[in-house]
């Protein structure tokens, strides 16, 4: 098994629950930030030190649900501070960007690194469509397309033009071309059964973070196996990337008042904006096509809000406890899932920073040792 060490860059400064999005910024200490954004990329650059295989990073927008409207340039910095970890990017929200961007930022990171760059093609958090004035309706469109074309770009020796639906360029040849041959590894998220089909069928790993329940995770597993068999090819398990919330501490009471406090500060507070903005992409048609999961969304919304820490152990949904309680629990989502890849994510909501590096170093030491065989 292979290990991927993820960071939203929260702003935990926030008191207030449940505000309107966009979220005012006016509660923002840019000297505040400064340390904050060095704090979080001295985590992610310690990643590697503890053995993880992966350091990843994402995008999101008008929220302090996450500083990092842009993961390239926090992507760029970890280049320079790491040697051999990969450099997740999980990721672009590329339906949103020019891919011709995307493609040259994405080789320049490749080439930067000296080929470690796992590049995601995301769709992209419902919300987001409307900071950027994009048609949700447009969503799948605009992702089949851009990576379509960020591909060529990558691999294309000649000039080309491209004449699509929603992006024409006269010409493109971009400066430098990946590291990587004939490209980099390619993640899409897949965590409901349209998404992994999508995934399967452009033979991108497929990444699915526990929201919801075991059941949703294995549906979507098998919809990306039964699509990629058709489509003439066989996934392995690091195909399949697996995301979970984590704590691990010397205790398990230590562990669940941490794990439990973040999360319900992430729900309460951090999550606030994104779920208001969340309502307004529901109540526009398009960007979901099925009216179940419309439904299923917004019974997942109330039931995290709620659900102890106790429960969501139970339900496969987080990793908290002390290492060997960690270890099993694990274990337990392998066998259900068969992932090749997990994808750990351990500043949730206003956890403690200090807390958060003891549990990469237990996680480090303790816990991946005796997971890398599965």
């Amino acid at each position: 098994m292979k290990f991927s060490y993820f960071h939203l860059m929260p702003w935990a400064e926030m008191k207030e629950p449940d505000q309107d999005w966009p979220v005012s910024n006016r509660s923002f200490v840019p000297e505040r930030g400064t340390e904050l954004y060095k704090g979080y990329i001295d985590a992610m650059v310690y990643a590697e030190e503890c053995g993880f295989d992966w350091v990843g990073c994402n995008e999101h927008h008008f929220s302090p649900y996450g500083l990092m409207t842009n993961c390239n340039l926090i992507g760029a910095a970890l280049t320079q501070r790491t040697s051999k970890i990969g450099i997740a990017m999980c990721g672009n929200l590329v339906p949103l960007l020019n891919p011709v961007r995307v493609a040259e930022e994405y080789a320049m990171l490749d080439v930067m690194s000296g080929g470690r760059l796992i590049a995601g093609f995301m769709r992209g958090i419902p919300h987001e469509y409307v900071a950027y004035n994009i048609p949700p309706e447009e969503s799948w469109g605009r992702l089949g397309e851009a990576f379509d074309l960020i591909v060529k770009a990558w691999t294309a020796r000649d000039p080309f033009a491209w004449n699509g639906k929603f992006y024409q360029f006269p010409e493109v040849s971009i400066w430098p071309r990946p590291h990587q041959q004939s490209h980099p590894p390619i993640l899409v998220s897949a965590s409901s059964p349209e998404s992994a089909r999508f995934a399967a069928q452009h033979r991108a790993i497929m990444g699915i973070v526990m929201i919801a329940d075991l059941a949703s995770a294995k549906e979507s597993i098998r919809v990306y196996y039964e699509t990629a068999r058709a489509a003439g090819w066989e996934p392995t398990p690091d195909h399949i990337l697996v995301g979970a919330h984590t704590c691990v501490a010397d205790t398990a009471e230590e562990a669940k008042h941490y794990l439990g406090e973040g999360t319900k500060y992430l729900y309460d507070v951090l999550m606030g904006g994104p779920r208001t903005a969340q309502r307004r992409v529901v109540q526009t048609p398009g960007y979901y096509n099925d009216a179940t999961m419309v439904s299923r969304l917004a019974a997942n919304r109330t039931t995290l809000k709620t659900i102890t820490i106790d429960e969501r152990i139970e339900r496969g949904l987080v990793l908290c406890g002390t290492p060997d309680m960690v270890v099993d629990q694990a274990k337990r989502l392998h066998r259900e899932l068969g992932h090749g890849i997990m994808h750990i994510n351990m500043k949730i909501g206003n956890i403690p920073d200090d807390v958060v590096l003891r549990s990469m170093t237990l996680f480090g030491s303790e816990v991946m040792p005796r997971l890398r065989p599965l």
